[in-house]
């Protein structure tokens, strides 16, 4: 296993993640929902709106420009069809997610618990031309998640980090074979996670480890077929 809670490692260059999230966890099974269409009306440069989030973002609730840039290429590059991220703050993993997603056809649904922060969210996945293919949600994400239909083969949580363990285990079964589940900041915070880490490293049939495109870190585990 390439996995160690207690010591994160570090010292992966971003190619060997780019290979990592491409190669070694393999791409989902093929999806039967149709190609995502065109956004309807010409988005806001996607770059400059980026930044802008990120800018205003006092709380400091996005991922890295590094994460966020992972992210992208890991949903384009194994295939991702149908993704779920549960704390979606103001709106700036999920551009980036969605952007991925523009290539492979597929969506987002996104969870978020404040509503202040799920309506902007929602604004600026409009502004960048992608409310075709995010979905926002307002609500507490132990509440909405039952509700969903059918699987994933990708799920992204950075949320309260004392309730990673419990949305692995209530979101690791809807996760298809060959799918993976990230977990944002398991390195900067990752003394408030430590019964996560038991839980992805021991789940059956799961291979997980920690990658870091910045020093916030990503750990990823990976759902044998």
């Amino acid at each position: 296993m390439l996995f160690s809670p207690r010591k994160p490692a570090l010292s992966f260059a971003v190619p060997a993640l780019i290979c990592l999230a491409a190669a070694a966890c393999g791409a989902p099974a093929p999806s039967s929902q149709p190609p995502a269409a065109p956004p309807a009306t010409a988005p806001t440069n996607q770059t400059t709106l980026l930044a802008e989030i990120k800018a205003n973002d006092a709380g400091q609730l996005a991922v890295s420009e590094e994460d966020g840039r992972f992210l992208r290429v890991l949903v384009a590059t194994r295939g991702t069809r149908r993704a779920l991220e549960i704390g979606g703050a103001s709106g700036y993993s999920g551009i980036w997610i969605g952007q991925g997603l523009r290539q492979t056809g597929g969506r987002l649904v996104t969870i978020e618990y404040d509503p202040v922060r799920a309506k902007e969210a929602a604004a600026n996945i409009a502004r960048a031309g992608l409310s075709d293919i995010v979905q926002v949600i307002a609500g507490d994400a132990f509440v909405e998640i039952p509700k969903l239909q059918g699987t994933f083969d990708m799920i992204f949580l950075d949320a309260w980090k004392k309730d990673y363990k419990a949305f692995f285990e209530l979101t690791f079964p809807t996760l298809e074979p060959g799918g993976v589940f990230l977990a944002h900041n398991v390195v900067n915070k990752r003394e408030e996670m430590g019964d996560f880490f038991d839980a992805i490293g021991s789940a059956p049939g799961a291979w997980s480890t920690i990658i870091a495109p910045s020093g916030e870190g990503i750990s990823l585990t990976y759902k044998g077929r």
